[in-house]
């Protein structure tokens, strides 16, 4: 969900001239996804396009594996998403396509595999939590790990999993930290009172120096991964392997999960309902995800490819 006017006109080119692409990372909720969480018939064209002309395509986004029901038939050859901003990256093809999306009361386990895991260490958590608590009295917390989220009494019912532990965060926390306990992706932290933006810079000049803190939700809730986790710093690795640059890689985002990964790509889209920080950060704007910005780019970019190979 964005934060600023929408953008209705035709996107806003970035300066200078744009490489070859090879790879297209995009966040989902406020870019690839209209409001209404619907993948529209425009966008899919545009990925399959983009898969079909050797461009990868990769999901990158604030979301835990289990939500991505939504797009996983929409990532051809590799199927890899890199989830939970980072934290964690995601073979799609595993997931149970013949379930249905898993969303607000549906979190049921799918096929998904990690590929990779980037953990938030539990006593790095801990500091933060108790940062945060001294910081912000009323912050409420919940704890994401790789097999499902747990929380605290008071943290907000936005999609109660049945399955889910309920306790304090520093006893969610405490548990064995053996090679049997499930890696923590991420810690959320919401808070009633405190607007979103002002939350988020207390929680970084408290606890910055301990973990990385952003958000996504237009809420006061924040996400908090390991030092150095971000899209950013795992789309990174996955364009190295891969012997991609960032000069061939373009980003699309919508919030300040996002600011991190539209600064590393070479070539960046802010959605026109972005939030002003993406706005600052990306090289770049489109159209708002509710008229297809993401794909309006994708056959910009199949088209002056297209021309460039008649010419």
């Amino acid at each position: 969900m964005g934060e600023d006017g929408a953008v209705t006109s035709a996107p806003q080119r970035p300066d200078g001239p744009t490489p070859a692409t090879r790879l297209i990372a995009t966040d989902l909720d406020g870019t690839l996804l209209r409001d209404d969480k619907s993948v529209s018939e425009r966008t899919i064209a545009a990925l399959a396009a983009a898969e079909e002309a050797g461009i990868a395509v990769f999901f990158v986004t604030g979301r835990p594996a289990r939500w991505m029901g939504v797009v996983s038939d929409h990532v051809q050859g590799h199927g890899l998403a890199i989830c939970a901003n980072g934290a964690a990256v995601v073979d799609l093809h595993a997931i149970d396509r013949h379930a249905p999306d898993l969303t607000a009361s549906d979190h049921r386990p799918t096929g998904r595999e990690f590929v990779q895991v980037r953990p938030l260490p539990r006593i790095t958590a801990l500091k933060v939590v108790e940062a945060l608590r001294g910081a912000a009295p009323g912050t409420s917390f919940a704890v994401e790990l790789t097999t499902g989220i747990n929380y605290e009494p008071q943290y907000p019912p936005f999609f109660q999993d049945p399955g889910a532990n309920v306790a304090t965060a520093e006893e969610l926390l405490h548990q064995a930290t053996d090679d049997d306990s499930a890696p923590v992706l991420k810690v959320l932290a919401h808070h009633s009172e405190l607007a979103p933006d002002e939350f988020l810079a207390l929680a970084r000049s408290v606890a910055g120096a301990y973990a990385s803190i952003t958000r996504s939700s237009p809420t006061s809730l924040l996400e908090i991964s390991g030092p150095g986790v971000s899209k950013a710093s795992t789309l990174a690795l996955c364009c190295e392997e891969r012997g991609i640059s960032p000069a061939e890689v373009v980003a699309f985002g919508d919030m300040p999960n996002d600011v991190e990964m539209l600064g590393w790509a070479g070539t960046s889209y802010a959605m026109g309902n972005a939030h002003p920080d993406v706005i600052a950060a990306a090289s770049g704007r489109t159209v708002a995800n509710n008229e297809d910005g993401v794909a309006l780019v994708i056959e910009r970019i199949l088209a002056e490819r297209t021309a460039r190979t008649e010419a």
